[in-house]
């Protein structure tokens, strides 16, 4: 990347901005400060560029230099940072057109004259002649209507779009994977890299590199934080030759420092004799048998080449120095021979003698970021920086041009919010794409605000944010009026930031101002100030309160300890005055509506870190106020809950394991004390049931899933019960059932209970050892959304607003050291650094960017409240480095006890703030009152409003009175929802009767050698809606594999049961399944012919699915039919008439289709020239094969209405025929409904239920669904 400059002759100065007169081609930077009505301004910007306006409706001498041709969502690309932001976007975007398009609905004759200025939509309407407002309200509601497909997308979410679309020109496989979490692959990578060149390390060497870095997870933490940087890392050399290298250098450097050691000693030691012989010292200090010892254990270090520090005590370290001499000498001048300064820095010379850590780090570094890219290449997979790198690369290759061309032709206009978040690639993608903007019609928008960006932990670079705005030039935009906060909020926090800002001996208040101008100014904002106001205790309160601490000691600090306690205490004690009162009707907020009393959920405590929250939260439920704690960095595998369900999985996993399930019982959780833990392990029978308990658990977890036996095990132990009268029960049952739910999406793709394991501890490492911002799907989770406190960390809180505001610990900071690596830090010209040994110079660059972002956070802060903040402050160490220190003036507190006059005479003059020494804590409490809830009036029945168009199927007329029941979207869940409803159904008396008609006949014994073991019958396969979808599933896959082929391998049919069986727990049906398919797939199913009558006359047929080639089938074929005021009444009455001899049968509930018919046929075949629809049904009927005579076939279909089914599914086969059969006839061409009772292929019957529907009734639905229909291509839609 090009280096960013900052400095230049003249730095450009934002204009304000006019949302509609705001040029929309070209490139263009918005600067939008906090509470300013940003989205608002995106939303208006995407209202002209729907409207086009400024274009062809538009008098031409009206604005020049806008967009001339009308764009539609898909066109305009609105590109921002998180999926919560998307969403917001979008919602807010849709609504504005909405009112925009109703604003042009308005008759000329109804509108009011307003001043312009007044109202914005009013103006823009009023840049359109009235005959041109219906044509423009039609554009604004058909984009509004199309907003689903517009693209506002995250930055992530654009690039991954662009590489699918644009496959060939960006050079990109098609198919790619995108995978959220790559951990596991990244430790894989690491774990190959020790083994090349760790485990063949020498004892010696191995020792050496095992006290840098003990083991792979080590090395992979030190890694992970520095692989984006691998490119501009030095080559390094692999272990063996860093350490060889490394003991060679500290060895020459070593000898070196001790060559001139030795000719010193004895100097050194007359030096000390003579001192003490002329009484120099002080009584005690540096006597001669110390002394002696000392200086010959230097002596032994300059002999010994292989030691490197020498054995002094501590003692000797600090008396033999210079320093030393001098404190301890009395009378006279201390010895002064050099070598008493060298010894007071030899520590610290021989702790930087080389070695082999930044060698070794360097290689290991771009090995793995070799081998790790060299793998997602070789699995077709992707993470989220790879969309970002791939794309670029793209952009910069052969075919980059014409790549830029097409997606600045598919996107005409981008937005691009949040843009004081980019980092050097994204910017280099747009800069790329409009690098180009000389048509008119074209646009690269940014709007960000500098002053808030404080995401450098996530690779956020404001120095790229720099280089963006110089590149604009002159075309810099900012929102000049505050619609958060009142006018006293925002003069409050004016006054702040203004004291840095204006003092002459400073860099501005972002530390960004040098003698050629001021890039990151602060601009203080006009207010719209608000309708309401903040009363307490019946009084105006002070926009903004800030409180110092006295000190604890004589020296005028406080430890941060004592600070971060006293603080929370204060201020929770503030906050439950001043929810008491507004329960008194005295604190709340005042307008002219009314009075309305202040709410817990009115506060917001802002906080830096978990132990800043936890002080809050603990002082806050002391006093009776429940509070919810919110972060983004907080993963929930770092949570006690996830140690503890670890626990419960390895004592389910191996419930025989007597240790693993006593860890399980005494966890915090489950809630055994251990004396009833003691007590079991006495009670043989007790412990027994126990065991018996988690065996259940562990079959629970092989049959249904880990979330079904964790839930299982909650309840059990009364978990929710108990753990919702604690204090923070909340907040652990949100974290207990966030990570059940984890588990349960990896156990879809990790096979076994130890392999789930193993998973969750890696994950539960990665979070603790390795620091990682949590990823959306491990984010901690708000664990209530009652009125309750909220506790944010800044980070989390940026974009959000809250009435009233504490800022508890507004100046607790932490500095930046030289064990902080990799240590990051930008030149002059904005160029990045990143160092594995800093130097103190390359400290202090850093810590001076760790000041400018804590400003920037401090200004996030600040800009959060309504309507009143509350900042603590004390004098902790150093306190005049912290953010609010620095707009203090750093310079008046060296003395850390001048923290109260230093804010006192900065703000204390400022009539919207109030400064004070922090109140002393109370131990009043909060009891919040809770009004008596009047009884409601009783509710009364109401006629169903059926929609007006809808999408049915089988199962939703079967089922459904409202008229609206939802069909199924896949073949799966098609079949889900008939297996729930499908139940076996008959009693035991008419299962009995069934089994006593028809004599016991099992086709299968006479195929088994008569020295086979017996199987398990398929009648004993467990039943239900999992093993009846399993069941199809494993059709279906025979059916996409091919029946003949499945039928001539049995080992590949085995290989393929075993491994779904495998998955389930079900080995022992393995090969009953087996045999099961083989016989279904062989079977001859026979189809009976019809003579005469109101049917045509057919022969005879026999269908084996073995026989069937690919061609001639088709599985899980879906349609979609038509339908228009089709009453189920009409259908239910021809379905009965003829079917099944008109047999008495459940109704259907009366209902209306409007909209269309879709269902999943399982198997449409072609055989002799006849179509057939083949049905599975995995219904169980009866232990044995007798249950499936044809009698009790009949039965089930009867009260299932199965018939219903075929015939619907004949009917959309006879539309589909229709349409592309030459000739088509209903007699000729339609064979007839197969239904297969999968479970009874080894009954005489073979399980075969067959029957053809009359052509009469067929095309009687053909009419009835045709109704109001007027071309016959409408008639009917399959996919």
């Amino acid at each position: 990347m090009s280096a960013v400059i900052l400095h230049d002759d003249r730095v450009a100065v934002p204009q304000p901005l006019d949302p509609l007169r705001f040029p929309l081609t070209g490139r263009s930077l918005i600067e939008a400060s906090a509470g300013t009505g940003k989205t608002f301004t995106i939303a208006m910007l995407y209202v002209r560029l729907v409207l086009g306006h400024d274009g062809d409706s538009i008098d031409a001498d009206t604005v020049t230099d806008t967009v001339r041709i009308p764009l539609t969502p898909p066109e305009i690309l609105v590109v921002t940072f998180t999926d919560a932001a998307t969403k917001e976007l979008r919602d807010r975007i849709r609504a504005r057109l909405t009112e925009a398009a109703a604003c042009f609905l308005v008759p000329f004759e109804d509108v009011e004259p307003r001043p312009r200025g007044e109202d914005l939509l009013h103006d823009l309407r009023d840049d359109y002649p009235p005959e041109r407002w219906t044509a423009c309200a039609r554009k604004l509601e058909r984009a509004a209507e199309s907003m689903d497909e517009a693209a506002v997308s995250t930055i992530h979410g654009w690039c991954n779009r662009m590489l699918r679309e644009h496959a060939f020109d960006s050079d990109s496989l098609f198919t790619q994977s995108l995978e959220t979490d790559q951990t596991e692959l990244l430790a894989d990578v690491v774990r190959d890299y020790w083994r090349c060149f760790m485990s063949s390390l020498d004892a010696h060497d191995a020792a050496t590199v095992g006290a840098w870095c003990a083991d792979p997870d080590a090395l992979r933490a030190k890694v992970r934080v520095l692989l984006e940087h691998a490119e501009g890392l030095a080559d390094g050399l692999p272990p063996r030759d860093a350490v060889s290298r490394a003991k060679r250098d500290a060895a020459h450097a070593l000898a070196q420092i001790k060559a001139s050691w030795r000719g010193w000693i004895d100097d050194m030691e007359r030096d000390i004799d003579a001192a003490r012989d002329a009484g120099q010292f002080a009584p005690r200090k540096l006597a001669k048998a110390h002394c002696t010892k000392w200086f010959n254990a230097l002596r032994s270090w300059v002999d010994d080449e292989a030691q490197i520090v020498p054995a002094l005590t501590p003692t000797a370290w600090s008396q033999l120095s210079a320093s030393g001499l001098r404190s301890v000498c009395v009378r006279g001048e201390p010895p002064s021979h050099e070598g008493f300064a060298a010894l007071e820095m030899l520590e610290q010379t021989l702790a930087a003698l080389p070695d082999a850590r930044e060698a070794m780090l360097c290689h290991a570094v771009k090995w793995i970021a070799r081998r790790f890219a060299d793998e997602q290449g070789r699995r077709s997979q992707m993470g989220f920086n790879e969309l970002l790198t791939t794309l670029d690369a793209a952009l910069r290759g052969p075919n980059g041009a014409r790549l830029a061309s097409v997606i600045r032709t598919q996107f005409p206009v981008a937005l691009i919010d949040e843009f004081q978040d980019t980092d050097p690639v994204q910017y280099r993608i747009f800069d790329t794409v409009y690098g180009d903007l000389t048509h008119d019609g074209m646009a690269l928008i940014m709007i960000g605000d500098p002053k808030q960006a404080i995401y450098a932990f996530r690779g956020a670079d404001i120095y790229t944010y720099l280089a963006a705005r110089r590149a604009c030039g002159d075309r810099l935009y900012t929102l000049t009026r505050n619609f958060r906060s009142t006018r006293a909020m925002v003069e409050a926090v004016n006054a702040c930031f203004a004291l840095a800002e204006q003092r002459a001996d400073g860099a501005g208040a972002f530390l960004f101002r040098t003698r050629a101008g001021n890039p990151v100014p602060f601009v203080e904002v006009d207010a719209q100030g608000r309708g309401e106001a903040l009363v307490v205790d019946r009084a105006p309160a002070a926009a903004l309160t800030a409180w110092w601490l006295p000190a604890e000691r004589e020296n005028g600090k406080i430890t941060k300890g004592a600070f971060l306690e006293r603080m929370a205490l204060a201020c929770a004690s503030e906050m439950v005055r001043l929810l008491n009162e507004a329960q008194e009707g005295r604190t709340g907020f005042a307008s002219g509506a009314g009075f309305r009393p202040l709410r817990p959920a009115d506060l917001a405590v802002l906080v830096n870190n978990r132990g800043e929250a936890d002080a809050i939260r603990t002082a806050l439920a002391r006093r009776g106020v429940r509070s919810v704690y919110l972060s983004d960095k907080d993963s929930v595998m770092a949570t006690a809950s996830a140690a503890e369900i670890q626990h419960w999985l390895a004592a389910c996993a191996d419930p025989d394991d007597g240790r693993l399930v006593r860890t399980a019982l005494a966890t915090r959780t489950l809630g055994l004390a251990w004396a009833d833990i003691e007590a079991l392990r006495r009670d043989e029978l007790a412990w027994e049931a126990c065991v018996m308990r988690f065996r259940a658990y562990r079959e629970c977890w092989r049959r249904q899933g880990v979330l079904p036996m964790l839930r299982r095990m909650l309840h059990d132990y009364r978990v929710p019960a108990r753990w919702l009268a604690l204090p923070g029960g909340e907040r652990a049952l949100t974290d207990l059932l966030h990570v059940s739910e984890l588990l349960q999406q990896a156990a879809t793709l990790i096979e076994g209970e130890h392999g789930l394991i193993r998973w969750l501890a890696e994950e539960r490492q990665a979070a603790l050892g390795e620091g990682a911002s949590a990823g959306d799907a491990r984010q901690m989770r708000l664990e209530s959304d009652d009125d309750l406190v909220k506790v944010v960390t800044v980070h989390k809180s940026k974009g959000l607003e809250y009435p009233l505001v504490f800022l508890p610990f507004a100046c607790t900071f932490r500095e930046v050291g030289a064990g902080d690596v990799p240590l990051k830090w930008h030149d002059d010209g904005g160029g990045l650094h990143v160092e594995l040994s800093p130097s103190p110079e390359s400290v202090l660059l850093a810590d001076h960017e760790r000041l400018a972002e804590d400003l920037r956070k401090l200004y996030v802060a600040l800009t959060r409240a309504r309507y009143a903040t509350w900042v603590g402050l004390a004098g902790l160490d150093g306190v005049g480095n912290s953010a609010f220190g620095y707009l203090l003036g750093s310079a008046e507190l060296t003395e850390p006890s001048a923290i109260g006059a230093v804010l006192e005479a900065r703000l204390g003059t400022h009539t919207d703030i109030a400064v004070g020494e922090a109140p002393a804590a109370s131990d009043a409490r909060y009891v919040a009152r809770v009004a008596p809830t009047p009884t409601g009036h009783a509710r009364t029945s109401v006629e169903v409003v059926r929609e007006r168009w809808w999408i049915s199927s089988y199962s939703s007329l079967k089922t459904a009175s409202d008229g609206h029941a939802i069909a199924a979207d896949t073949p799966d869940e098609d079949v889900m929802i008939e297996l729930l409803d499908t139940e076996p159904l008959l009693d035991d008396a008419s299962r009995n009767a069934s089994s006593r008609d028809v004599p016991v006949v099992s086709a299968a014994v006479a195929d088994v050698p008569p020295n086979t073991p017996a199987l398990p019958p398929i009648h004993d396969f467990p039943r239900g809606s999992d093993p009846g979808t399993f069941l199809h599933d494993l059709l279906e896959w025979a059916a996409a594999e091919g029946f003949k082929q499945i039928a001539s391998d049995p080992e590949a049919l085995r290989d393929a049961v075993a491994r779904r069986c495998n998955l389930r727990g079900w080995e022992r049906w393995i090969d009953t399944l087996t045999h099961w398919v083989r016989r279904l797939v062989e079977a001859p199913l026979a189809v009976p012919g019809t003579r005469g009558g109101d049917q045509a006359e057919i022969a005879p047929a026999v269908l084996r699915l073995a026989d069937l080639d690919l061609g001639t089938y088709l599985a899980e074929m879906e349609f979609w039919v038509a339908a228009h005021a089709v009453e189920t009444e009409r259908i239910d009455a021809l379905v009965c008439r003829h079917t099944l001899d008109g047999a008495p049968r459940p109704a259907l509930e009366p209902s209306r289709l409007n909209g269309m018919l879709k269902g999943f046929m399982d198997l449409v075949v072609e055989h002799e020239g006849r179509y057939y629809v083949v049905d599975y049904k995995s219904n169980w009927l009866g232990p044995d094969d007798a249950a499936y005579s044809v009698d009790r076939m009949r039965a089930e279909i009867l009260h299932a209405r199965y018939e219903l089914q075929y015939v619907l599914y004949l009917f959309a086969l006879h539309r589909l025929l229709k349409l592309r059969v030459p000739d088509y006839d209903y007699d000729r061409h339609i064979g007839a409904a197969v239904y297969l009772f999968i479970r009874g292929v080894d009954a005489p019957t073979r399980g075969v239920h067959v029957e053809r529907p009359p052509r009469a009734l067929i095309e009687a639905l053909d009419a009835m669904f045709a109704h109001r229909q007027e071309s016959s291509t409408d008639a009917g839609v399959f996919a």
